[in-house]
């Protein structure tokens, strides 16, 4: 059996997969929100791109058995296995200081792009000088009816439903328990971040 790892909520963790391996993340308690990027583990420089997985695959959101690309458009990961509704985002930037700010806290705000550098250094990997834009599994941002308009809403996964990717090359994967607690994306009226869970296998 794959040992189980958590993610704390509002936090992050990264890992290694070598080409082939899975990494299945389990949405533990339901409707957290996890930002997830991955890395060419040779290159930092090439990374899990939304705006040419958005190209190669034809359509905003993944779907079942999508091959992820690079931005250097090659595979990187595929989406082999979903119980959740199927609802994931590619559009959102990731959270940082400045939205938090935004949204009027004072202070520091945990955040997804915090938790990517924090993640990626653990590991003793140095992160890149900009984050990507990472792809936001379990995130449910609606397209209006208008073709343009978005919204934020509470994500629709149960406890225990979850998504296995499988690494299309050496990569390093980064998923971040979001810490969102102010827009409702992890539940209504902005609800406190959740812990999510891990296993690698081959």
């Amino acid at each position: 059996m794959p040992a189980t790892e958590t993610v704390p909520a509002g936090h992050g963790k990264a890992l290694r997969l070598r080409a082939g391996q899975r990494v299945k993340l389990i949405n533990t308690h339901g409707g957290q929100v996890v930002d997830c990027w991955a890395f060419n583990v040779h290159d930092v420089r090439e990374h899990l791109s939304m705006d040419c997985t958005r190209v190669w695959n034809q359509r905003i959101n993944p779907k079942l058995g999508d091959t992820l690309v690079s931005s250097q458009r090659r595979p990187i990961v595929t989406l082999e296995q979903d119980t959740s509704p199927g609802i994931h985002d590619t559009l959102m930037a990731a959270c940082d200081q400045r939205r938090y700010e935004l949204l009027g806290v004072k202070g520091y705000h945990r955040n997804c792009q915090d938790n990517l550098v924090e993640g990626m250094l653990a590991l003793g990997v140095t992160p890149p000088p900009r984050a990507p834009s990472p792809l936001n599994i379990f995130m449910n941002i609606p397209i209006g009816d208008d073709r343009n308009s978005l919204s934020f809403q509470p994500a629709r996964c149960k406890a225990g439903d979850y998504v296995v990717l499988r690494a299309e090359m050496d990569c390093v994967v980064v998923f971040s328990a979001c810490p969102q607690d102010i827009a409702p994306i992890n539940g209504e009226g902005g609800a406190t971040p959740r812990d999510v869970a891990f296993e690698v296998f081959d």
